[in-house]
């Protein structure tokens, strides 16, 4: 029996290996950068798996959008493929993520005003030291995309984008470049607007110990008011808690069906 060759046994196969990995290469680099599925505390290997998970299950409909014979060519032209998939995957993922940073903006700004600036936990979200109402709000953030079913909003962006993003075509950096812009701008605004209530209730408080000061100017009234502070600090929070999420989930709800057909 004759050697068979390996060019023979890829032919062989019900799929074209070249399109397969490209399909990975597109999904496993947004698994690694959005939000929920990409968190750091996740295990490599979980992540891994997850994404195989989702370009085995993209893989039939993703495939006719390749041409035909796209891992046939070249390796200059199947790198340049490659490259472009991942390049995608990485917008997509990013956009995702760079919404989900209102949650650490807002959180900042919060302990801010409550006086908790210097209580610095482990934040999951950026495996980095952070706030710690930062890193609740992360937590409480990754939970209730999960809850929602937001997570599947964003398995639909990478479907969909196939037709925005033809594999193998050339890719807008201009217009992509555009879009982060944008969507930075808006992800900072929604912080500040998510920690708005936080911002009045400061200026508020702090102008009253102001005047409390110059009327009592022998009392400690650093050391009176620290403590109501950080008590109605923790009432507001909890009212707005709820208000929060909402903003949030809408605001990446809105950005991210903008490639979801």
């Amino acid at each position: 029996m004759s050697a068979v060759s390996s060019a023979e046994l890829l032919a062989a196969l019900p799929v074209d290996v070249a399109v397969a990995f490209a399909v990975f290469a597109r999904a496993g680099a947004m698994m690694m950068t959005a939000p929920a599925f990409g968190d750091f505390t996740l295990s490599p290997r979980i992540r891994l798996a997850v994404a195989l998970a989702v370009s085995a299950a993209l893989l039939p409909g993703a495939a006719p959008h390749f041409a035909e014979g796209a891992g046939a060519g070249s390796s200059i032209a199947l790198a340049g493929l490659i490259i472009g998939e991942v390049a995608i995957g990485l917008f997509l993922g990013l956009i995702a993520r760079t919404i989900f940073a209102a949650l650490n903006v807002a959180g900042q700004v919060i302990a801010l005003q409550m006086g908790l600036s210097l209580a610095q936990i482990f934040d999951p979200s950026q495996e980095l030291q952070g706030a710690i109402i930062g890193g609740f709000l992360a937590v409480l953030g990754t939970t209730m995309i999960f809850a929602t079913d937001a997570h599947h909003l964003m398995l639909a962006a990478l479907k969909d984008s196939y037709l925005l993003f033809a594999p193998g075509g050339a890719i807008n950096v201009g217009d992509m470049a555009a879009a982060m812009i944008a969507t930075l701008s808006a992800a900072f605004s929604l912080g500040v607007r998510l920690a708005a209530p936080f911002i009045v209730f400061g200026l508020v408080f702090y102008a009253g110990a102001g005047v409390l000061n110059r009327l009592m100017p022998q009392a400690q009234v650093f050391f009176m008011l620290m403590p109501a502070n950080l008590i109605l600090g923790l009432a507001l929070l909890m009212l707005t808690t709820g208000l929060i999420m909402s903003a949030f989930l809408a605001e990446l709800g809105e950005r991210i069906s903008a490639f979801a057909r």
